[in-house]
């Protein structure tokens, strides 16, 4: 039988963690009954550097219950990199791992789903999400807008999917062989390549406490997600470029007309105009080369992604 972990990182979900970890339990007891997993699965949260007391509890449920172990984190690392040194450490303790926010949002049933593909060969099973009435409008709206960008940035990614998925212990074994600086997990284990398929993810409301996921570390995601995969951006500069000259052409050759029939115009406004246009054309442009540069900064100096302060749980 198939030994499985599921893999929470947390930021201050003091108010959710009991919850969680009590609904997870549940549905481990269902699945060894039924006799899909090993009765050696486990529940694994990942502290990310909470300033709550999410850790405090996450020992605790550790000493109540043998399913849970605990991995804290030095420091607030960000959720990509809590998720990866979870998955990456319960690979060692698991045949399969299923990624979920501690907050379990997504649909608890389709990890059943998950364990049945896995026993039919595929290595990677994401959850999609088929209805997000959970989530307010904006949220709704703006992620989808931000699928079909990525989608026209030749990223690879699956459409509506988070981060709610399962990895065979040779997915993970090739996922721990990228070494990125500039984590964005739903564009990378798409190009691992192996079996995969999708099962349905209904999304339910939040049951306690708030999401963790700002508008401004939202943006920051889609950002990564577009420059780590896709250099259109900078493509689109050289274009825009060319399409400026062509304009300063045709303003020339107008400037010259008009003095060749005695037309010349002040044309102050049109000048100021020019200015501002191109001015903030060479700024925009500047600022899309220095988030490629920082980036190329970040992983030229390939420091750790995360390091762990302590483990708990009977191991």
């Amino acid at each position: 039988m198939m030994r499985l972990c599921t893999v929470s990182p947390c930021y201050n979900e003091e108010e959710v963690l009991r919850q969680s970890c009590q609904r997870l339990n549940s549905l481990f007891d269902d699945l060894e009954q039924k006799g899909k997993i090993s009765e050696q699965s486990l529940i694994v949260f990942v502290d990310d550097g909470s300033t709550d007391s999410t850790w405090q509890i996450i020992r605790q449920l550790a000493e109540e219950n043998k399913r849970v172990r605990g991995i804290s984190l030095a420091h607030n690392v960000g959720h990509q990199n809590a998720l990866m040194a979870g998955m990456m450490t319960a690979r060692e303790w698991a045949d399969a791992v299923v990624s979920i926010d501690a907050d379990l949002q997504d649909d608890l049933n389709a990890i059943e789903q998950m364990v049945d593909a896995a026993n039919n060969g595929n290595d990677i099973v994401y959850g999609v999400k088929v209805s997000r009435t959970a989530d307010p409008v904006m949220k709704r709206l703006s992620a989808e807008a931000f699928y079909k960008l990525l989608s026209s940035m030749g990223v690879e990614t699956v459409y509506n999917h988070a981060d709610f998925r399962l990895l065979t212990r040779r997915a993970l074994d090739m996922l721990s062989e990228y070494n990125e600086k500039n984590l964005y997990l739903r564009g990378i284990i798409p190009m691992i390549g192996l079996n995969s398929t999708t099962v349905a993810d209904t999304i339910s409301e939040r049951t306690a406490g708030k999401s963790k996921y700002s508008p401004a570390k939202m943006l920051g995601l889609a950002a990564d997600g577009i420059t780590s995969f896709s250099i259109k951006p900078l493509n689109a500069i050289f274009y825009l470029g060319i399409v400026f000259l062509i304009i300063a052409f045709i303003v020339a050759a107008d400037a010259i007309r008009a003095m060749i029939v005695g037309e010349t115009q002040p044309g102050w406004i049109t000048l100021v105009l020019s200015i501002w246009l191109v001015g903030g054309f060479i700024l925009l442009a500047i600022g899309i080369v220095g988030v490629y540069i920082g980036k190329i900064y970040k992983e030229v100096k390939n420091r750790p992604l995360y390091h762990i302060k302590e483990i708990v749980g009977k191991q």
